[in-house]
């Protein structure tokens, strides 16, 4: 029995090893071998179609809309299409001035609350461009950052682009526990590895582009996350997608490590829904596509699972040897790191090593309870954004 029991213990500790470690290293292998990839075009770019979805966004609409106005592009060859997704704040009325100010700016008002997937889906029948740039309220584009994503599109191969997503803290009443920031940069870095095979799995919803004739529409009535989706229906088509370190967007992280942990849920519970529509890429008809998609999305999703399969598994093999014995005690010491990390953030005390260990702890029980609403079906399709 033993032996059933190690060998499960060993093949959760091999499965999380490859998720942080052998992952990450396999892409920089595999980037060895890839050819070099075509050249940028920034003298012809294409004509593109800016699309937000936004719902009770008074507080950073405006700023968003001159942001956009601020960058360098051709404006003759660019419209922005806002939806209002039934917003009863002061959101519709801010759009309607600026709608007078700006030739190139669409508002689309909703009076029937649908979601963002409906309102993204309706945006798009009404784009009259070749690129399609997705975007949100809260972000703010660097001056280059639309000729950086686009100019991309110079390789037919090339579906869809992502751009750089940089995460800044508020300067005032932040919780620095919240190591968002931090795990952030990690995830930059896979989607740069991945980016540079043409497999990046999932876009920043700030700042990505594909060809609207690769646009997949969006389920309505269940609980997607839109960039995943749209990245996955571009790759599952044949085409590349790419990452561009140059195109900067960028936005702030949620003040407050419990409303960060919210998001996490929700996007944790439509991430699962995602999968459902995309567990074809798992037969690997493109090997590379598969890998990555199994490894970057699949086994990160189970990493809590595998957490505690780890730990039960440990605690039943405490004395068949003594290696065992001290795997439990490190594991048992890191949890108990991971609740001192929270005491500490109730008490408004911030050390790094602690709070480190709280936000993976924090971030893995998130997944969790987001498989768990997955599986009861207790996704909702409507939310409200992250408060501002």
């Amino acid at each position: 029995m033993e032996l059933y029991i190690a060998a499960i213990f060993w093949f959760a500790v091999l499965l999380l090893i490859h998720a942080y470690l052998i992952y990450p290293l396999s892409l920089r292998i595999f980037k060895l071998f890839k050819k070099r990839p075509l050249a940028k075009d920034q003298d012809s770019l294409p004509s593109i179609s800016i699309l937000i979805a936004a719902h009770n966004e008074e507080k950073v609409i405006a700023d968003r809309i001159d942001n956009i106005k601020s960058l360098n592009f051709d404006f003759s060859r660019l419209e922005l299409i806002i939806g209002s997704d039934c917003s009863s704040d002061q959101t519709n009325e801010i759009l309607n001035v600026k709608n007078k100010n700006y030739n190139w700016l669409k508002v689309v008002t909703f009076n029937q609350r649908r979601g963002k997937a409906a309102v993204l889906n309706d945006l798009v029948g009404i784009a009259k461009n070749d690129i399609l740039v997705f975007s949100d309220a809260n972000t703010q584009f660097n001056e280059d950052a639309l000729i950086k994503l686009i100019s991309e599109f110079a390789d037919p191969k090339v579906g869809g682009v992502c751009g750089r997503l940089v995460l800044e803290e508020p300067v005032d009443d932040f919780d620095k526990t919240n190591r968002e920031r931090l795990y952030w940069q990690y995830e930059t870095q896979l989607k740069i590895l991945e980016g540079n095979l043409g497999t990046l799995i999932a876009a920043n919803g700030g700042i990505y582009a594909i060809r609207k004739n690769l646009f997949t529409e969006f389920p309505v009535q269940v609980a997607i996350t839109d960039d995943l989706f749209q990245t996955l229906a571009v790759l599952r088509q044949g085409y590349k997608f790419i990452y561009d370190f140059d195109a900067i967007a960028v936005e702030e992280v949620s003040k407050e490590i419990l409303t960060e942990f919210r998001r996490k849920v929700r996007f944790a519970t439509t991430n699962f829904q995602t999968l459902k529509f995309f567990r074809g890429l798992l037969i690997p008809k493109n090997l590379l596509l598969s890998y990555t998609f199994l490894s970057h999305k699949v086994i990160r999703w189970f990493v809590p699972l595998l957490l505690i399969l780890l730990i039960i598994t440990n605690a039943l093999l405490f004395n068949y040897q003594s290696f065992y014995r001290i795997i439990f005690y490190f594991q048992a010491g890191f949890y108990l790191s991971a609740l001192l990390g929270y005491i500490l953030n109730k008490l408004k005390i911030n050390i790094s090593l602690f709070s480190i260990i709280y936000y993976y702890v924090f971030t893995n029980l998130a997944l969790f309870i987001g498989l768990y609403k997955f599986l009861m079906r207790k996704q909702v399709y409507i939310w409200n954004s992250t408060p501002r």
